[in-house]
């Protein structure tokens, strides 16, 4: 006689909605942190410069990042300039860019 026990184990990851930033911590590393483009870190907390030592930011849903190589267009990379514009905060696209797909 044997005794088989099965384990289902769902494992996934809480991504907080807010984030108290640190002590040297850049709105760049903030955003790659999260998964999040700066520009739209930057657009959904409404900042201008670079966040203060625990200011709380609210971080948007994770996107899969991409950095912009010469030639791409904002149709390839999205679909449309306006899924782009929506995903991005910006219409702006240049090579080295990080930007959501």
């Amino acid at each position: 006689m044997s005794l088989r026990i099965d384990w289902c184990v769902e494992l996934s990851l809480v991504r907080p909605a807010r984030y108290r930033v640190k002590r040297g911590q850049t709105l760049l590393a903030v955003a790659l942190a999260f998964s999040v483009p700066p520009r739209l870190l930057a657009a959904v907390n409404h900042l201008q410069t670079e966040p203060a030592e625990g200011e709380l930011l609210v971080i948007p849903p994770a996107e899969n990042l991409y950095r912009v190589h010469g030639g791409e267009s904002r149709v390839l990379l999205c679909g449309s300039p306006e899924r782009f514009a929506r995903k991005n905060a910006t219409d702006c696209l240049y090579p080295g860019q990080i930007v959501a797909l």
